[in-house]
């Protein structure tokens, strides 16, 4: 029973777990049945080593209550409405009414929480640009994945000002780490690729002046199109819709009339 009190006392002010306390008493006890008789101390040396694994299940942390998901979200409130630079732990700890431990137990650093949030936004924008070339007929895929823009930042608009007002570097000093390096190349080359073969399907080839055609009418114009209304901190309006439908018309239809081929201007 020394022993048994001895390790009682010290969880105690250790402040130990229940359950780690029931693996120790459960050691401790049998230590008393095999040396009845022995210093307290002595007999419970195997059982308390205060660097072994069993010491730190009962030292383990609580899980998190607060996923990877919300400490996105509330970062990507933050910076939309303060840029990167206001995205301090204690601000999003402050939104989020965490500690900071919850929120270094789902991101490294401050920057790994940055450099995700970036890549987790262009991921949403770029997966609505990406399913609208499913369409069948080409030209109509081109023109809704023109459209996917006006209609991701109505969905995401808080993903929409970190997209559209901010660059990918502003999200993380120095180099990314490897795996988010690996996701970033991933979307560059998936945007190419659907980039080229929409390109093939509207024009019949993927040239430098069909491919710079196709580009301006599927990603600048809408990006212009959305960006002052989002620089401004309102809502495009719906008319913005109609204005990237007829400027992609304007630009697409005349050169598929031409036998798919962009007209070449004429040398001075």
């Amino acid at each position: 029973m020394h022993a048994m009190r001895f390790l009682a006392s010290t969880l105690h002010r250790r402040r130990t777990s229940a359950g780690a306390v029931m693996i120790f008493l459960l050691c401790a006890s049998g230590a008393d049945a095999a040396n009845e008789g022995a210093p307290a101390h002595s007999l419970i040396a195997d059982c308390l080593d205060l660097d072994s694994s069993i010491y730190y299940i009962g030292r383990m942390p609580r899980r998190s209550r607060f996923s990877e998901a919300q400490i996105l979200d509330a970062t990507a409130a933050i910076v939309a409405a303060g840029g990167p630079s206001a995205a301090t732990i204690g601000a999003i700890g402050n939104r989020l009414n965490a500690p900071s431990g919850s929120i270094y137990h789902r991101f490294a650093s401050r920057d790994v929480l940055l450099g995700r949030l970036w890549l987790t936004k262009a991921a949403f924008f770029q997966s609505r640009f990406i399913a609208a070339l499913a369409e069948r007929d080409p030209t109509k895929a081109g023109l809704a994945a023109a459209l996917s823009m006006p209609r991701a930042v109505r969905d995401d608009f808080a993903g929409a000002r970190i997209m559209l007002l901010r660059r990918r570097d502003d999200f993380l000093d120095g180099d990314w780490p490897p795996d988010m390096a690996a996701e970033a190349i991933r979307l560059k080359h998936q945007i190419d690729e659907a980039m080229n073969d929409i390109v093939r399907r509207i024009f019949g080839r993927v040239g430098a002046e069909t491919f710079q055609l196709a580009y301006f009418a599927m990603i600048d114009v809408p990006l212009a199109a959305v960006r002052r209304h989002v620089a401004n901190n309102e809502m495009p309006p719906r008319s913005v819709v109609d204005l990237i439908a007829k400027t992609y018309a304007a630009l697409i239809a005349p050169v598929r009339r031409r036998g798919r081929k962009p007209a070449r201007r004429s040398s001075e």
